[in-house]
């Protein structure tokens, strides 16, 4: 049974972790620049893609995933030929209005993060509700996903799950920067820190935030010592205001 075709127009690093998600489950197509970058794409993704370059490119009747960088999309569009069938950007802060340069039946925002490539996006959706369905199974293949009700909580999703592991990846370091300055070896102080977030990552999906701190702080103990100095030190308000600021920062794209 042949795989349905999903075409990629850019070959950066989001394009390359969702192919890595999906290749088991689609055929791939990448649409790019030069050979060279269409071949580095294929020797990355370790799985032979259809690679077209956009001279010799059409989309008409296929299901494109636009992974330009925004600021390119004008002179992008003018290089498609075709109609396609669906059109899914995971472009930050570009709105549906502006996805209408490049000519499609059907529109949907997406906004999985790095993830992906292992299966584990968390993606959030707005668009089309014709395609809801359809984008709901192509970006369950590389993960969870949830279907929002309008752009303007894309924008606010993408402050939180798109850009979420870059502070997670933060708040990572420094844990085991502590630990080492008390003198754990730096390679302990990983292994810890990983356990410690793959045990988490499975606890809070059952159980809120508050209720999980509460278990763990006893009074008096050694987390409410550590948990002052986070709130003594701002990282709540730290951690809301990166919020506020990356989805100010989506909203800046339009």
């Amino acid at each position: 049974m042949n795989k349905p075709l999903i075409t990629f127009i850019g070959n950066g690093k989001m394009a390359l972790s969702i192919a890595k998600g999906i290749k088991e489950t689609y055929a791939l197509e990448i649409i790019g620049r030069t050979q060279e970058a269409l071949d580095q794409f294929e020797t990355a993704l370790g799985s032979n893609v259809q690679k077209t370059l956009y001279e010799d490119s059409t989309c008409e009747g296929k299901t494109l995933i636009v992974c330009v960088k925004p600021y390119n999309l004008p002179e992008i569009s003018t290089r498609l030929r075709g109609r396609a069938k669906a059109l899914y950007s995971v472009l930050a802060g570009t709105p549906l209005s502006s996805l209408h340069a490049i000519s499609a039946v059907s529109y949907v925002r997406a906004m999985p993060n790095l993830a992906a490539e292992i299966g584990l996006s968390m993606t959030a959706l707005v668009g089309d509700t014709s395609l809801q369905d359809e984008a709901i199974e192509l970006f369950g293949s590389i993960g969870k996903t949830l279907w929002l009700g309008s752009e303007k909580e894309l924008d606010i999703a993408t402050a939180l799950a798109g850009s979420g592991p870059a502070y997670l990846a933060l708040i990572a370091e420094s844990l085991c920067d502590g630990a080492v300055r008390e003198g754990l070896k730096r390679d302990d102080a990983m292994t810890l820190m990983r356990g410690l977030f793959e045990g988490f990552g499975t606890l809070i999906q059952t159980t809120h935030p508050a209720l999980l701190k509460d278990s763990v702080m006893s009074p008096g103990g050694t987390t409410a010592a550590g948990y002052g100095a986070l709130e003594k030190y701002g990282v709540r308000n730290g951690c809301m205001e990166a919020i506020h600021l990356a989805y100010e920062k989506a909203k800046s794209f339009k």
